[in-house]
């Protein structure tokens, strides 16, 4: 598929589109894990390195986030959520590969934490990344060249 992706930098007027998404996304995984879902919690991590947010355009409207630290020896995917409306068309799986051919070439391995209720981690799995660690709620994978 070939999708028309834009990223434009999130600004304090997206907080309402980012908590919006935010409770869609990951409502039900953080019920499962029993990690809290209120709206407290889930505007401190919108807020948790929001320099790093990047909103994810498609078709001109917002369909998700996507914060992401390139460091100068790995890449972290903090965040990536995609509207539940806009799942299971290729998009996620899209700006994952494209993340992954950018660190492929910088030499640089891919990190990211995925709950453990959470079948993104699938994707993640299928797209080469590897579980290296875990806590009570999350798995820890990398994918490396």
């Amino acid at each position: 598929m070939n999708l028309k992706l834009e990223y434009r930098k999130a600004q304090e007027s997206d907080m309402d589109f980012l908590l919006d998404l935010r409770m869609k996304t990951m409502t039900e995984h953080l019920t499962s894990s029993n990690l809290p879902i209120t709206k407290e919690s889930a505007v401190k991590r919108i807020l948790y390195e929001f320099e790093k947010a990047n909103i994810i355009i498609l078709n001109d409207e917002p369909i998700g986030l996507l914060k992401i630290d390139r460091n100068s020896d790995h890449i972290e995917v903090m965040q990536i959520q995609i509207d539940p409306a806009q799942q299971g068309k290729g998009i996620g799986r899209s700006i994952l590969e494209d993340i992954i051919q950018e660190a492929i070439e910088a030499r640089k391995p891919v990190s990211l934490s995925v709950l453990k209720t959470n079948k993104a981690q699938k994707l993640y799995a299928n797209l080469g990344f590897k579980v290296i660690n875990e806590d009570e709620h999350s798995y820890m994978m990398k994918f490396s060249r």
